[in-house]
């Protein structure tokens, strides 16, 4: 306990009391101290609190609760990250760079809303750190998670939880707002820049590797499996935006939630609130000139409509959120040789060239090669083999050439002359009208075929174990496959000759491309490798469409009538099934059994599994979110109700649950999770058994 001598009150109540009263203490101090900066009493008087409060949690531990300070640092190791599913899709942002690319997003979304042209707008820093998606219920923070693909995060409430500036309880207070029920909000962990420089100095100091920037550091820190080396690391936590809230009075711009969130004892960013995008434009200068000095690192500002019911109405395209974009900041340059002009040849047959370069580091990270777009800016750029080029960093991510630098020419640099046969299987090039990127037109050429499988048997696609790149290259080398349909008419005799496979090898990739078959028709779309499809656009289509057939006959009018897909996507897939190869390609998938549907006919009302039962759900469950899991127990015959009564026939509960277990508990109504839900479906005997069960405990 230290240097303190603590007396304890001999009454328990007195004690309790004590205890509860120590807990309110030190997290309005710690509020004070890591959020504010203002600190009210010194550090001796804290110890001296932390260490009555460790007192009395010796004396009665079973009194401790996880929003106790001193359960900032205690869970144990983990061997991995959970899981788990956010209650609402957490989206990204679209980036400009200019103003006219700020002035284009404006008119694109007041084509879709004219409201746009009459609302006002948030500026706010892009800080560049690490998503975090944190949970409270009753104002106690009950689970802390990464963004992950935005649908799908990992667990790091341990990790969350030693960070000094996160709210384990949102106090309530006389002249503050109360904390809903249950409210979800999004952030960024991050490290100052001082901060990064003295912890990569203790890490030198021990002979351990430094990260290479702030960003590296957060994420590191963070997605530690022991929460005592994260405790251990400097990171902090700003918070931007509600997720999810449920509660009286919700805020309805983003300037009141982020002025609720200050006021629930939050740290919140500092924004500019604009009347309109020219104001925007100037919030986003200043903030630039403030770059060099800020404590940490930003990589632009994020500009929100600040009408939060307007922001829903626009939707998302994609995973990008419409309402708001990211204007980013003019990418750190650096100069270096350009060595060589490579081609690489996509999936799709485009021909994309990039330099290879001297090793250079651009804001931590060590640059050998960047993408030079396409051909024609070569040329417009002058860039020559052997040039000292700048190099930039586009969005601090993806490094780019941006020019020669022509005073460094000594003349022994070289024109660069485009091909006009591909590297890969030198077949001719064209270049399509309209467009400035040059195809290979050989639709069996071996680069596009072998990224193509590559993609097709991937983990969001179909899947398929043990088709990774090197096996994909080998199928084509030895001319077994001419497209992804062929993938279903191998056998194990045909690999057993190829290098590295033997007799059980070839059996068990086999299997998997047949198991493969059973894959939902999302899965098959973005397998396609249609342009512009991707995961979420994949299943959009397959919500709306039943199979590829009706997929095929859809208009470009039609496809871009759907939320999220615009009219070029719109017709890059209408022009990939009027291609013959790729009708080809579908019949052959047909005729292997390839050809999932999206939807069956749904049997009459009384005949569903789930008929005549009522459930309502608590908690967060471990792969559908609420909605999810209403719409699944609704396809199913069964009914979903907000609150538990005697009429409740079963209560479904996930992580995390709150007083609507203790009521089911109260009135006797059975408990079950989302595993036992999905048994009762599929399982007609198990239902019939549960339900035998329950009469009996009612009866």
């Amino acid at each position: 306990m230290g240097p303190f001598t603590i007396q304890l009150p001999d009454d328990e109540a007195e004690l309790r009391r004590r205890y509860e009263e120590l807990k309110r203490l030190i997290h309005y101090h710690n509020y004070r101290y890591y959020v504010l900066n203002d600190p009210i009493i010194s550090d001796y008087e804290y110890d001296r609190l932390m260490a009555e409060l460790r007192a009395i949690e010796e004396k009665h531990p079973e009194w401790v609760t996880p929003d106790s300070p001193t359960q900032r640092v205690g869970a144990p190791p983990a061997s991995e990250f959970r899981k788990v599913r956010h209650p609402a899709p957490i989206l990204s942002l679209a980036n400009v760079f200019d103003d006219a690319g700020l002035d284009a997003w404006l008119q694109r979304l007041a084509r879709l809303d004219p409201a746009v042209l009459e609302t006002d707008f948030t500026v706010e820093p892009k800080i560049d750190g690490l998503t975090v998606v944190l949970h409270y219920r009753d104002g106690v923070f009950v689970l802390g998670a990464t963004r992950g693909d935005g649908e799908v995060g990992e667990d790091v409430t341990a990790n969350l939880r030693t960070v000094r500036s996160l709210p384990l309880r949102i106090p309530t207070r006389p002249d503050g707002p109360k904390p809903p029920p249950y409210l979800v909000v999004r952030g960024e962990a991050y490290m100052t820049r001082a901060d990064f420089e003295a912890l990569n100095e203790q890490l030198r100091a021990r002979g351990e590797r430094p990260f290479a920037n702030p960003r590296n550091a957060a994420a590191g820190s963070l997605r530690q499996l022991d929460p005592s080396v994260t405790a251990q690391r400097p990171l902090r936590l700003l918070t931007y935006q509600i997720v999810v809230y449920e509660g009286p009075d919700e805020p309805r711009t983003q300037w009141d939630a982020l002025r609720y969130l200050e006021a629930l004892g939050f740290p919140v960013v500092e924004a500019d609130l604009c009347p309109d995008l020219d104001c925007a434009k100037r919030a986003y200068r200043k903030w630039l000139q403030r770059r060099p000095t800020w404590p940490y690192d930003l990589d632009g500002v994020v500009i929100k409509i600040n009408d939060l019911e307007l922001q829903r109405r626009l939707g998302a395209v994609g995973k990008d959120a419409r309402g708001m974009i990211a204007y980013k900041f003019p990418a750190q340059e650096v100069t270096t040789t350009l060595r060589d002009i490579k081609v690489n040849v996509g999936r799709t047959g485009v021909l994309t060239p990039y330099a290879v370069l001297d090793p250079v580091e651009i804001g931590g990270v060590i640059v050998r090669k960047a993408t030079l777009h396409n051909f024609d800016y070569i040329r417009e750029k002058d860039i020559r083999i052997g040039d000292r080029v700048i190099v930039r960093r586009a969005g601090d991510v993806i490094p780019y050439i941006v020019g020669p630098v022509i005073a460094a020419r000594t003349g022994e640099e070289r024109i660069y002359e485009p091909p006009t046969h591909c590297p890969v299987c030198g077949a001719p090039v064209e270049k399509v009208e309209g467009e400035v990127a040059l195809y290979c037109i050989n639709a069996a050429c071996p680069a596009q075929l072998s990224r193509n499988i590559e993609h097709f048997a991937s983990r969001e696609a179909m899947d398929i174990e043990g088709l990774g790149r090197k096996v994909a290259e080998q199928l084509v080398a030895a001319k077994l496959v001419n497209d992804v349909a062929d993938l279903y008419y191998l056998k194990p005799e045909d690999l057993i000759p190829l290098e590295g496979f033997a007799e059980k090898k070839a059996h068990k990739l086999v299997e998997a491309i047949q198991a493969s078959k059973d894959r939902p028709l999302e899965r098959l779309i973005y397998g396609l490798g249609i342009r512009g499809v991707g995961a979420v656009t994949a299943r959009l289509l397959a919500e709306r469409y039943p199979d590829l057939d009706a997929l095929r006959h859809a208009t470009a009018e039609e496809l871009s009538s759907i939320e999220g897909i615009g009219p070029v996507t719109a017709q890059f897939i209408v022009d990939w099934f009027r291609r013959k190869q790729h009708q080809r390609l579908l019949e052959k998938l047909r005729r292997a059994g390839v050809w999932p549907r999206a939807s069956r006919p749904s049997p009459s009302a009384e005949d569903q599994p789930l008929a005549g039962l009522t459930f309502v759900i608590t908690g967060t469950l471990p792969t559908m979110t609420r909605e999810e899991a209403k719409a699944y127990i609704q396809r199913h015959g069964g009914r979903v109700t907000n609150s538990v009564s005697r009429k409740t026939d079963f209560l479904i509960v996930g992580a995390n649950p709150g007083s609507k277990l203790r009521k089911a508990q109260t009135l006797g109504v059975p408990t079950i999770d989302e595993e036992t839900l999905r048994r009762m479906v599929e399982d007609p005997g198990f239902r019939e058994q549960l339900l035998a069960q329950r009469r009996r405990t009612q009866g």
